[in-house]
């Protein structure tokens, strides 16, 4: 598709991946976003996933024929954005690898390539007659060798893996059609949170110093091109990585035999009685990056767990752990659970939320064996929060 004459999209859809990185769910699947910068010379920016290079190059011939690539830009060095290196380089031998010193020596030891690459500095230009590009580094916005690329003359930023999204793109690939932004923003959220959660300090960095390009475009790795809701876009990720958020709460749970989660129903329904929003989650019946998402969003984490082992539930520690790699700030706690014989997880989760610096909401509460009513006081709870 051509964004204008000179931005043209090749990127590809995968329908077909389970989950995204080996860990996370793709239910509307996701995209591989590459593209090219036509002028005098042209450039392409990024490939794709290894067992897309049939659908890439065909993109490639279809816009621009048998003319060559003279360059590829590598903005990211994941194996989704970087896999097809080799495979451009023997399409098109003479193409010039365009990068930063941290992502050469990636591509050495992801494909053997030191030949013909062009290593760059921040603020550097290449020229591609006509038209041409501008790098600045955004380290760790979420690898330590990630740059954004800037054209200028089409005011469009080539943004890597900032501001992408999970979810295939459909056939305008932008978001020309009313409700683009809406219709991502929950898989932008999951994404974020899943993938580039634990980077909030870097991502401001990165905000802060593109915040004075007139940005009319962002071609991001994954999802739609953000033509018409940028302002949205940026104001959701400057959002996420200040960590700010609603008022409302994730009850996420893991329960073995059904008592963890009566309660976790309770608890659910008397936090909803008071107006408060609140988004369950069953960590045994769904990936977790789904309550990530929901951490994100709102400023209240509950976690129900069983005693297992004297610890913690296994798929709720999982989920803690998560909260605490992605150095989430300024939340709410509470835990609850379940034992037979001896109480241990809800000491244990309160804890590691003390440990992230988190507000805890009273003590949670621990019931003895099967769950009843007069054992757990969902009313009192919800008054917490």
């Amino acid at each position: 598709m051509r964004l204008t004459e000179r931005i043209r999209y090749v990127g590809v859809n995968d329908m077909k991946t389970d989950l995204f990185e080996r860990q996370w769910p793709l239910p509307y699947g996701v995209s591989y976003n590459s593209y090219l910068v036509v002028g005098e010379k042209v450039a392409l920016i990024d490939t794709a996933a290894a067992g897309f290079s049939d659908e890439l190059l065909a993109n490639i011939r279809s816009e621009i024929g048998d003319r060559a690539v003279d360059y590829l830009v590598v903005n990211h060095m994941e194996p989704d954005h970087s896999a097809l290196q080799v495979v451009i380089r023997e399409q098109y031998p003479d193409c010039e690898i365009v990068t930063n010193a941290k992502a050469a020596s990636m591509i050495e030891g992801y494909h053997g390539i030191t030949d013909n690459v062009k290593v760059i500095k921040e603020g550097e230009s290449l020229p591609l007659g006509g038209v041409s590009l501008q790098f600045f580094m955004v380290p760790m916005v979420h690898w330590p060798e990630t740059m954004v690329s800037w054209c200028p003359e089409e005011n469009t930023l080539f943004s890597g893996d900032a501001f992408g999204t999970f979810k295939a793109v459909g056939e305008t690939i932008n978001d020309s059609k009313s409700g683009t932004f809406e219709e991502y923003k929950d898989e932008m959220t999951r994404y974020y949170a899943s993938i580039v959660g634990k980077y909030g300090g870097p991502v401001q960095a990165a905000l802060k110093k593109l915040g004075g390009l007139e940005i009319k475009r962002i071609c991001a790795t994954h999802g739609p091109v953000w033509e018409n809701s940028i302002p949205e876009v940026i104001a959701l990720y400057d959002r996420l990585s200040r960590y700010d958020a609603d008022h409302g709460v994730c009850l996420a749970f893991g329960s073995m035999y059904g008592n963890t989660r009566q309660a976790a129903m309770a608890l659910a329904e008397a936090i909803r009685q008071r107006g408060i929003p609140c988004a369950v989650h069953d960590l045994t019946a769904e990936n977790y990056s789904f309550a990530l998402a929901d951490v994100f969003k709102y400023d209240t984490v509950i976690i129900g767990s069983p005693t297992y082992n004297a610890g913690i539930f296994p798929p709720a520690r999982l989920f803690m752990q998560g909260i605490l790699d992605r150095t989430v700030k300024g939340r709410k706690f509470m835990a609850f659970g379940s034992f037979t014989w001896a109480a241990a997880s809800v000491k244990l989760l309160n804890e590691m939320a003390e440990a992230a610096g988190f507000e805890i909401l009273g003590e949670g509460l621990t019931f003895k064996q099967g769950y009843t009513e007069a054992k757990f006081d969902a009313q009192a709870l919800a008054a917490l929060v």
